[in-house]
């Protein structure tokens, strides 16, 4: 007889002799007899296949912050395997050994005075550059750089460029899981304060930075970094994000001397740049306590920004007693200046919805647009039609809904920076209307070609 069998045996008993007890007597010799029932059908425990004891330990328990030797030889471990790995990296020499034998090597005739290399002569190489060079002369690598060539070669320098860029992607890594103190793969905000401190002195065009702007300039570059690799603010970003994006190319730029003065002003780590957004925090500080107050934040940019933006930027975002500080300020700035990047338009977009619905109806986007109809009156214009208006959004972006807008609408469609432009910025919206006026002006004063 099954288990179940028994179960509805006893089931029948049951219902016989309800009457003799109470609830509570019913339900703890039904837990009983279950138990009994159970254990008696369940037959014997079968036994572990013996390979199972051999399987290896593959999850190991972080240290607790007491247990100061644990800690103390996790790190010493850490740093010996990073040391070892970064002795496996090619050095200066190694890749001058490696150019010269591609040189070498290289399979005539030259296209134009690029050198090119066929797969059999691409394999004496790796033969003679030794096995630190191995895992870059595999097939794979051959295949992808391979290009339209007659003689099924490629470019010699285009390979080495490869190898140099592996290269550098590796010492990068290493240098910054050296200031990965969890050990887990990503930088804490302290983390990434750290390195960027120490990476200072080897970076000239910031040698005319003094250092009682140090913790400023560090706090402004490591806030780019979170602000796109961190937008749900999880208050950590994966090195191999930072790897991938472009910022940490930005900020290694700055090693070069001759960095043209055009450069230097469109990238946001460099000195200039950094004391720009640092000049507008102190000059918006009008009663220099070091915070910003609305009324302070109003006159940011060209001043037209609508007082029911700014009431929703002080709702939403961190605020000291009403007031905000420079970490805060710089994601606002950086919001404001990149409003063509998703995490910008996440910002933007958490301050439009106004109802917290996750998207924009035609009550928020009237919500926003009355406070640009009120800036023109004050500037003697004529109100323009919020039914124009809102047409107008709404063919821009061609919501999937007719009647919502979502983040990702916004995102997809591209326009995210004017729509947001006409909805909390009058100098936007002007712009915005006039933009036919403008591109034509624009058109006038280019240069005309003299006929001949």
């Amino acid at each position: 007889m099954d288990w179940i069998q028994k179960l509805k045996k006893y089931n029948e008993k049951k219902e016989e002799g309800r009457g003799r007890l109470s609830e509570s007597e019913i339900r703890t010799e039904e837990t009983e007899q279950f138990s009994k029932i159970y254990n008696e059908c369940k037959g014997p425990v079968k036994t572990t296949h013996q390979s199972y004891n051999s399987i290896p330990r593959f999850y190991y328990k972080l240290p607790a912050e007491d247990e100061v030797l644990l800690q103390k030889l996790r790190e010493e471990s850490r740093a010996v395997f990073l040391q070892r790995r970064s002795r496996e990296l090619l050095d200066n020499d190694e890749l001058q050994n490696l150019w010269f034998l591609l040189d070498k090597h290289h399979t005539p005739p030259l296209v134009g005075e690029d050198q090119m290399i066929n797969y059999e002569d691409f394999l004496k190489v790796a033969e003679e550059a030794g096995p630190k060079c191995k895992p870059f002369f595999t097939a794979t690598v051959f295949s992808k750089l391979l290009q339209i060539d007659p003689y099924g070669r490629i470019s010699i320098m285009q390979f080495f460029n490869y190898v140099m860029r592996k290269v550098w992607l590796h010492q990068t890594r290493i240098g910054l899981s050296l200031y990965d103190v969890a050990g887990q793969g990503y930088l804490k905000e302290s983390d990434l304060e750290n390195y960027i401190l120490e990476l200072i002195p080897t970076l000239p065009q910031l040698d005319g930075l003094e250092k009682s702007f140090y913790s400023f300039y560090v706090c402004t570059a490591v806030r780019k970094f979170f602000f796109f690799l961190d937008p749900m603010r999880t208050g950590k970003i994966k090195i191999q994000d930072i790897l991938a994006c472009s910022f940490l190319d930005d900020l290694l730029e700055l090693r070069d001397e001759d960095l043209p003065k055009d450069a230097q002003d469109s990238n946001w780590f460099s000195a200039p740049s950094a004391l720009r957004v640092y000049g507008q925090y102190l000059n918006l500080d009008k009663d220099h306590n070091g915070m910003l107050s609305k009324e302070e934040l109003s006159r940011y940019g060209t001043g037209t920004l609508t007082d029911v933006f700014l009431e929703r930027v002080f709702q939403e975002c961190l605020t000291y007693d009403g007031e905000m500080d420079y970490k805060t300020y710089l994601d606002f700035v950086l919001a404001l200046e990149n409003r063509k990047e998703p995490q910008a338009l996440q910002y933007v977009f958490k301050l439009l919805d106004v109802q917290s619905r996750g998207y924009l109806n035609v009550f928020a986007l009237n919500f926003f647009f009355r406070a640009i109809q009120e800036q023109m009156k004050v500037h003697g214009q004529e109100p323009v039609s919020f039914a124009d208006v809102k047409d107008e959004i709404f063919d821009m972006v061609k919501p999937m809904d007719p009647l919502k807008i979502t983040l990702q609408d916004l995102i997809n469609s591209g326009q995210g920076e004017t729509v947001t432009s006409i909805l909390i910025d009058l100098n936007g919206f002007w712009t915005y209307e006039n933009r036919e006026v403008l591109v034509a002006e624009a058109n006038s004063e280019e240069p005309q070609e003299q006929e001949v």
